[in-house]
């Protein structure tokens, strides 16, 4: 699972990626500094994780970690070609997600490709280039279909009027994720197509240093524009994150978010919410040797959840014992808990949750 860093260039893509990877990825002042994406693993911030360490003193702790793709900036006419678009589009279709960032500060010394400094314009600009992009997929696939629906065939005649339901959105401005499509349609119609819009979008409003701690009027207006398409907002100084960045000692890096009135940095919440933009959640496993955070995909049963540990865990399957986070805190230590009978041990059906701390039980 990955999700895309997207938006014009010149908007702080390439800074951000490598505040969030401790990446080399080239920023520079012009368009297309970057042209072929760069890819970074990233560690996820895990207060959890860490409560669990201090309670097990493990030999080795292995967090979880998304990974994030630097996407080169797109610009008007993508969808066209210009600025290398196909290659660009193609890129964010390999995405889950898309973390669309929208310049929110003025700075002569960076140029921006439009002329002036406009998010609301700029966001438009990459919803319409996608959009484009998706009609033309839609298109290839109604053009196959199109005789076997006119033909009467029920299967293909559903295909068609799904997606001429999708076309008719998209042509006024309305993005695929935006759609009433029932989850039937969306997975045997929308899904296989891998269409742009459908996917998720985060967006980081990317502001001057001067507005960490007094956020302008204009700023909580764009906010809130953003939030009625239902999408999570954050908001940061990439400025202040490669700064951040370049402190290596966690007191030093306390101590410059204190003096900014912060308790997180905007990086790390950043790195959070694009773990829940994935829709994922965090199991652990945890024992003397090592303690260990998984990703799963939300709504997993424990079977296929036991299968990201190993092929073997699903296929042999038996049942799994399961610790509440919040007990494993309480009582300290496994011996007590299954004292308390607060272990509860679940079957193939179970749906794991976030924060469950998992001991497999298979044969194969």
């Amino acid at each position: 699972m990955k999700a895309g860093i997207v938006g014009l260039p010149n908007v702080g893509k390439s800074t951000l990626f490598n505040c969030l990877t401790n990446g080399k990825a080239q920023s520079a002042n012009f368009p297309f500094c970057t042209i072929d994406p760069n890819f970074g693993a990233v560690t996820i911030p895990d207060d959890r994780l860490n409560k669990l360490v201090e309670l097990v003193k493990p030999e080795k702790t292995i967090p979880n970690s998304v990974e994030i793709v630097d996407i080169a900036g797109l610009v008007k006419g993508a969808s066209k070609g210009e600025g290398l678009g196909n290659q660009f589009l193609s890129n964010i279709r390999e995405t889950n997600a898309i973390i669309h960032v929208l310049r929110c500060y003025e700075n002569d010394n960076i140029t921006h490709v439009e002329g002036s400094v406009d998010p609301y314009r700029d966001k438009e600009i990459i919803d319409f280039e996608l959009q484009i992009k998706d009609l033309e997929t839609i298109k290839k696939r109604t053009d196959r279909i199109e005789r076997q629906a006119k033909s009467g065939d029920k299967s293909f005649l559903k295909e068609f009027n799904v997606l001429d339901s999708v076309v008719e959105s998209l042509n006024k401005g309305i993005s695929v994720r935006l759609q009433s499509i029932s989850l039937e349609d969306h997975k045997n119609y929308i899904q296989p197509l891998s269409l742009l819009t459908s996917k998720p979008v985060l967006y980081v409003c990317n502001i001057n240093e001067n507005e960490i701690s007094n956020q302008s009027s204009e700023l909580t207006k764009l906010i809130k524009f953003l939030e009625k398409e239902d999408s999570r907002v954050v908001v940061l100084a990439a400025k202040i994150e490669e700064e951040i960045n370049e402190l290596e000692n966690f007191e030093d890096r306390k101590m410059f978010l204190d003096d900014l009135g912060l308790t997180d940095s905007g990086s790390t919440i950043l790195i959070r919410e694009t773990h829940k933009l994935l829709n994922l959640s965090t199991f652990y496993t945890a024992g003397q040797k090592e303690v260990k955070a998984w990703t799963f995909l939300n709504g997993s049963k424990a079977p296929a959840v036991a299968g990201i540990i190993h092929s073997d865990f699903e296929k042999g399957f038996i049942r799994a014992e399961v610790i509440k986070y919040e007990d494993f805190v309480d009582y300290g230590s496994e011996s007590k808990i299954r004292e308390a009978g607060k272990l509860k041990v679940e079957g193939k059906e179970y749906v794991v949750e976030d924060g469950d701390i998992i001991h497999f039980r298979f044969n194969v």
